[in-house]
């Protein structure tokens, strides 16, 4: 009990560093809920409940997860909330609700939830086996062919994002729109604000701790990060040689360079480097800017575009070319060496790419493709990646390709190393 009481009131302690003075009177309250229910000081109270599995966050910098007897915490920095996931068979459960600016609570596991799939990734949920209990959806634009399969089979509820009555029915509905208007069941999922791919896969276990599966978190998410130390190591011992690389994009006349840290992390772990040009942007309509741009360009080995379209299928070399706007393209290595790239190659009715889905929490499988695109071998098949240069086309992603069992968790893809 004294560990216990310890481990709350340093929890009480990180709380009100970080927060206002007006939500003190909201830790302290906590603080007396917590001692009150796992000393047995209220009459009645049941005992203790076992928490079960624990995950422990090692890399991710945007949440924590704190463990007492009967309840979890989470604090998540995104939105500057605290959650309180309740065991359901819980004295505590049953007695208390917290929706305040800096709390909320939540009963676990939870017995069905929403997301907001215009951004979040399904695929970790399907990882953790829990695609099943997801019963509502905002939209079906969703890079997941089994997701895709519940939806038309019916087993999914499609509504809008704005329909607070409708949302309300669940009992969480994750999203990741910070800018939302927030309810008392919202939970925000934000792995895309993590700096590194792994940071961004850990956020498995932010899902694992609402269902109680943070054993299952943990194995896939240990599968996830040993495969892709295993890649990278061996991508950046392999060479001295390391290919420059351009990560770059065209929107309104300007193109400009990459400046993602996790895209940045990607290219550095593959074995490569990223262009280093004097600024970020360039207008193709400027003389000037577009003689530079030119130059920067022909140091470049290899090119990534992810200029955004609306058809991925039209979008073809000949169309990178006509926003290049650059006629003579003899120094372009990327282009004689055929390595100009897009990482939609997997996508659904033009608009859902699995980079923002699949490779979010599976991306030991997208370094893979990167080392494959600095380093061919043609023995690899890409997963995201494909070659404009080589006039590849995406594949359009359906609920016919669903091939599993959607009651069951699916596999981690573990890529062959050494």
């Amino acid at each position: 009990m004294i560990t216990l009481f310890l481990y709350s009131k340093r929890y009480l302690i990180q709380l009100m560093d970080s927060a206002p003075s007006s939500s003190w009177l909201q830790a302290f309250s906590f603080l007396a809920l917590v001692w009150l229910f796992n000393c047995g000081c209220v009459h009645g109270a049941s005992p203790a409940v076992k928490v079960g599995n624990f995950s422990k966050v090692e890399d991710a910098g945007n949440f924590h997860i704190y463990y007492g007897q009967t309840f979890k915490v989470i604090k998540n920095s995104a939105d500057g909330q605290s959650y309180l996931l309740l065991q359901n068979n819980s004295r505590i459960a049953s007695r208390t609700k917290y929706c305040t600016s800096r709390i909320k609570s939540f009963v676990i596991p939870l017995s069905n939830y929403s997301v907001d799939t215009t951004f979040f990734p399904v695929s970790f949920v399907e990882l953790l086996g829990l695609v099943e209990s997801l019963k509502g959806i905002t939209s079906d634009y969703v890079a997941s062919p089994c997701v895709l399969k519940l939806y038309q089979g019916g087993q999914l509820e499609m509504f809008n994002n704005s329909d607070y009555q409708k949302l309300a029915e669940f009992s969480s509905y994750f999203l990741s729109d910070t800018d939302q208007q927030p309810a008392c069941n919202f939970a925000t999922f934000v792995p895309f604000m993590e700096d590194t791919p792994l940071q961004r896969a850990e956020w498995i276990k932010f899902m694992g701790a609402f269902a109680n599966v943070e054993a299952r978190a943990n194995q896939v998410y240990t599968a996830v990060k040993v495969n892709y130390l295993c890649l990278a190591k061996v991508a950046t011992t392999r060479t001295t040689f390391k290919p420059t690389v351009a990560w770059m994009r065209y929107k309104n006349g300007l193109w400009s360079f990459t400046q993602e840290k996790y895209q940045l992390k990607y290219v550095q772990d593959a074995g490569g480097e990223i262009l280093g040009a004097n600024k970020n942007t360039y207008n193709v309509s400027d003389p000037d800017d577009l003689e530079e741009f030119h130059a920067i360009l022909c140091t470049a080995e290899v090119v990534i575009d992810e200029t955004l379209t609306s058809d991925p299928v039209n979008y073809t070399m000949s169309a990178f070319i006509q926003n290049l706007n650059v006629e003579d393209r003899s120094c372009f290595s990327f282009i004689s060496n055929t390595s100009l790239w897009r990482y939609d190659k997997r996508v659904y009715n033009s608009v859902a790419l699995d980079w923002y889905n699949g490779a979010v929490s599976q991306p030991q499988l997208a370094l893979a493709d990167l080392i494959e695109v600095l380093f061919p071998t043609g023995n690899y098949t890409m997963t995201y990646f494909r070659n404009i240069a080589k006039g590849e086309v995406p594949i359009n992603i359906g609920p016919e390709m669903c091939d599993r069992d959607t009651s069951t968790a699916m596999e981690p893809t573990i890529v062959a190393c050494g």
